[in-house]
């Protein structure tokens, strides 16, 4: 993690005009053009043709794709790359957020708020579960920046405010708080607390993190697949779980 490279990539990007189409057209996102200059500075490295599709970064050697949302709209490119490349897939959390809303017809934005919520890595599950398959390739590492970030949101949802169902129009990064990768099995190891008890379900595991059941039962899912944790037994209708010490 460098905070000084990282400022200079949001100095370098954000208040700039970065080939802007209009609200709701696919267009390239500030956070998005931000990580891109922070991973790679030099912009010869960007936008690389690799086989039929774009790189976001090919350095030489490796390939990096910045990937907001939407883990699962990479598997083509995913099996494209992994047979002769070293891939890492950046995928942002925000940490902590501050919302604005943006009135569609007058253009007026209210006051940032900030989100109650804290990101963590666990959030990021849900999407990996995606692209599960790929996770045990070694040509594939995972990155996980945490970015405190203002979001701004269009005024345009279905419900009488406006706000259920409406538009994410940008994400502004302000500070990177961290930063983790996942490079071998090994690093998972990293989401369970030492002091966990074991056998353990997914509720305690979700206590032990302070997620919830739901999300505590799809990382052990995974984990599971990624021979990080094993399943030994169950205890009533939950499965029990042990740390695999084994190389």
């Amino acid at each position: 993690m460098d905070e000084i490279r990282f400022s200079q990539a949001c100095a370098k990007i954000v208040g700039t005009e970065h080939k802007r189409q209009g609200i709701g057209t696919l267009q390239e996102k500030t956070v998005h053009a931000v990580l891109k200059h922070y991973y790679a500075p030099d912009e010869d490295m960007h936008e690389i043709p690799i086989g039929h599709y774009v790189a976001d970064i090919y350095t030489g050697s490796e390939i990096i794709e910045i990937q907001t949302a939407q883990l699962g709209k990479m598997r083509a490119k995913l099996t494209c790359f992994l047979a002769d490349y070293p891939v890492t897939i950046v995928h942002p959390i925000p940490h902590h957020k501050w919302l604005s809303w943006v009135d569609v017809t007058t253009g007026d934005c209210s006051k940032p708020r900030k989100s109650p919520k804290t990101g963590n890595i666990y959030r990021a599950f849900g999407e990996l579960y995606r692209i599960k398959e790929y996770l045990t390739h070694e040509n594939l590492c995972l990155c996980f920046p945490l970015v405190d970030m203002e979001e701004y949101r269009l005024l345009n949802g279905w419900s009488h405010n406006k706000k259920k169902g409406s538009v994410r129009f940008d994400r502004i990064p302000l500070s990177l708080v961290d930063e983790i990768r996942f490079e071998r099995r090994e690093d998972y190891l990293q989401l369970i607390p030492y002091d966990l008890k074991e056998p353990f379900t997914a509720a305690d595991f979700g206590v032990a993190v302070g997620i919830d059941r739901k999300t505590a039962s799809l990382v052990l899912n995974i984990l599971t697949f990624l021979a990080t944790v094993i399943r030994n037994g169950k205890s009533g209708n939950s499965y029990l779980y042990t740390v695999n010490n084994e190389d």
